[in-house]
C-alpha cells in the first residue's frame, strides 16, 4: 500500500474498520465459503465448518443475516427444514478471499521455509 496523507490513512482505516466489523472473528469467512459453495441446511453447515460450536456458528449465522451476505429460510414441515443460503451480495467478498486465500498459502510456505532451516 503506497503511503498516505493522513486523511487518505483516516479513510482508509474506517473503511477497513467497517468490513471488520462484518468478516470479524475466525469463523464468518468460513461459514460464508462453504455456503458460496451452496445452501445447507444446520447441520450440514457445522460439518463444512470444523471445529465450530453448535452455540458459535448460530450466532455467526445471526450476525452475517443481519449483514445482509446470507438469508435464513424455514420449510414448513413435519420435519420443519432450515436452509442457509448465501444471497448475491455475498460473492462481492470473492475477490478478497481469493486474495486473502492466496496470502494465506504464501504465509504458510513462508513459515514452513522458516521452520524447516
Amino acid at each position: 500500500m503506497p503511503h498516505h496523507d493522513a486523511t487518505q490513512c483516516t479513510a482508509t482505516i474506517n473503511s477497513l474498520r467497517s468490513a471488520l466489523v462484518v468478516l470479524n472473528g475466525k469463523w464468518k469467512l468460513q461459514i460464508l465459503v462453504a455456503l458460496l459453495s451452496g445452501a445447507r441446511h444446520f447441520r450440514g453447515l457445522e460439518r463444512s465448518v470444523p471445529g465450530i460450536s453448535t452455540k458459535v456458528l448460530a450466532k455467526e449465522l445471526k450476525d452475517l443475516e443481519a449483514h445482509q451476505l446470507i438469508q435464513r429460510t424455514v420449510h414448513p414441515g413435519p420435519p420443519i427444514v432450515v436452509v442457509y443460503e448465501a444471497l448475491p451480495y455475498a460473492s462481492t467478498l470473492d475477490p478478497v478471499i481469493d486474495v486473502l486465500r492466496a496470502w494465506g498459502q504464501q504465509h504458510q510456505q513462508r513459515l514452513d521455509a522458516a521452520q524447516a532451516s
